[in-house]
C-alpha cells in the first residue's frame, strides 16, 4: 500500500479522537468520545479501493495525546506506522524495506496532537444513518488537504467507523473493534529504533 494512503488513513483515525462543533447526535458522540478519551487502542480492519484493484489489511493501534501513536498491520503483511511527537516511521517488516522518517509538520497526522485542529481545518454536520451506524461528514476547510471528506461513524457513544475519499478517488473504509478507551499506555511505547542493518530514508 502506497504512503500517502497509510498516512491519510491514520489522519482518519486521528479524527475519531478530535472534537469539532457540538451538534446533535453523531456529532454529540464524536465530542463525547473526545472528551473522555486521552487514548484509545484496539483493532481494525480496514478495505482500500482504487480503479484499478481493492485491498483488505488488517492491524491493531494505540493512540496516546498527545501526539503519539502506533498502526500495525498484520495481515495480509506485516507494516508499523510510529508517529512519536516529532516524526512519522513507516516500516515495512516483510519486505525489509528502509524505514522512512518526515517530520509530522502540517500532515494530517499532527491532528493527533492538537485537540483544536478539526475546529479550525475542517466543517462538520450530521451525515445520516446505516446499518446502526451514524455519521459525521468532516470536509476539510482548504482544497489542498490532500482528501475530499472524512465520515465518522458512531453506535450510540462507541466509534464504530470511518471512511475516506482522498483527493485521487481512492476509497478507504476502516471498521473497528476491541476498542479500548482507556487503556494503559507509556510513552516509551511509541518510539521506533530502525533494527539495525536497516536503512532510513529521510524526507
Amino acid at each position: 500500500m502506497k504512503q500517502n494512503t497509510l498516512l491519510k488513513f491514520l489522519a482518519a483515525a486521528s479524527l475519531s479522537i478530535t472534537v469539532g462543533l457540538a451538534q446533535a447526535g453523531a456529532v454529540d458522540a464524536l465530542k463525547k468520545f473526545n472528551n473522555d478519551s486521552d487514548g484509545i487502542s484496539g483493532s481494525f480492519s480496514q478495505t482500500v479501493k482504487s480503479k484499478k484493484k481493492t485491498q483488505t489489511t488488517n492491524g491493531t493501534f494505540q493512540i496516546l495525546r498527545p501526539g503519539l501513536f502506533k498502526w500495525e498491520y498484520t495481515k495480509p503483511y506485516k507494516q508499523t506506522i510510529v508517529g512519536d511527537g516529532k516524526t512519522i516511521w513507516l516500516y515495512d517488516v516483510d519486505l525489509a524495506k528502509p524505514a522512512q522518517d518526515q517530520p509530522i509538520g502540517d500532515s494530517p497526522a499532527a491532528i493527533l496532537s492538537n485537540k483544536t485542529a478539526l475546529d479550525s481545518s475542517y466543517a462538520l454536520k450530521e451525515d445520516g444513518a446505516s446499518n446502526g451506524i451514524s455519521y459525521v461528514l468532516a470536509t476539510p476547510k482548504k482544497n489542498n488537504a490532500g482528501y475530499q471528506y472524512i465520515r465518522i461513524g458512531f453506535k450510540g457513544d462507541n466509534l464504530a467507523a470511518m471512511q475516506l475519499k482522498d483527493g485521487f478517488g481512492n476509497e478507504t473504509t476502516i471498521s473497528f473493534s476491541n476498542l479500548n478507551t482507556k487503556p494503559n499506555l507509556s510513552r516509551n511505547a511509541f518510539k521506533f529504533t530502525p533494527p539495525k542493518g536497516v536503512d532510513v530514508l529521510s524526507n
